[in-house]
């Protein structure tokens, strides 16, 4: 006789091997996946030739969801081989940094493309890369402010400072000084600013005695200096 352990075991398990992947679900599956997967490749280089432009990023993109779906698909298949996947994906380990926050958000579209469409749930896959696409260029559109630019002035002596900050105040909404170098015969300042006449700062800043050099330089922020 047959106990409730057994009877739970053996339907377990069914619902594993009875699944029929069949030649013409594998390649409507893939084909899907492949579909969505040139459309992240476009959207991934529409969105990114501005600034970096990484085509061996892009295509490991279209290539991973893919791979994914074929993992899904193979998973539903057979126990064994599902947790089999499991334990040999729980040991992989990627070292490669993400330098782009955006990039992130297309490994993660990429991924989720290759688990929705090796589900077989296409609608969501598609409706997700519209509102993905829509979201994206829509925020893309959204204006920035000014960003904040370093100020790097090259005075004869700590003696100037006072002028020098006299005249960055004037056309700085907001300063602050990051670094300051003084020697007995020199002073090198670094400040971050915000401001909208950097030519006419730039200029006075000139003329102020004992200044001989001043230049303006873009950041991203990252800055640690005290």
């Amino acid at each position: 006789m047959n106990t409730f352990a057994d009877i739970f075991k053996k339907s377990f398990l069914e619902g594993f091997s009875g699944s029929d992947i069949t030649t013409a679900r594998i390649l409507v599956t893939l084909m899907v996946t492949c579909a969505i997967a040139l459309y992240i490749f476009v959207v991934y280089y529409v969105a990114t030739k501005k600034n970096y432009y990484s085509k061996t990023f892009n295509i490991s993109l279209a290539l991973i969801a893919v791979i994914t779906a074929s993992i899904i698909l193979a998973m539903q298949s057979n126990l064994v081989i599902s947790l089999g996947m499991v334990g040999a994906l729980s040991i992989v380990r990627f070292r490669t940094a993400i330098k782009d926050p955006m990039d992130l958000i297309f490994l993660f579209w990429s991924i989720s493309t290759g688990i929705i469409c090796g589900a077989e749930m296409y609608k969501i896959a598609v409706i997700t890369a519209l509102i993905l696409t829509i979201g994206l260029f829509a925020l893309e559109l959204t204006p920035v402010g000014k960003a904040s630019v370093l100020l790097i002035v090259n005075a004869k002596g700590i003696d100037d400072e006072p002028k020098i900050l006299e005249v960055v105040t004037k056309h700085a909404k907001r300063a602050k000084v990051k670094s300051r170098n003084v020697s007995s015969d020199s002073l090198d300042m670094i400040l971050d600013i915000k401001t909208a006449n950097e030519q006419q700062l730039l200029k006075e800043i000139m003329e102020v005695p004992g200044v001989f050099g001043a230049s303006l330089m873009a950041h991203d922020g990252e800055i640690t200096m005290n």
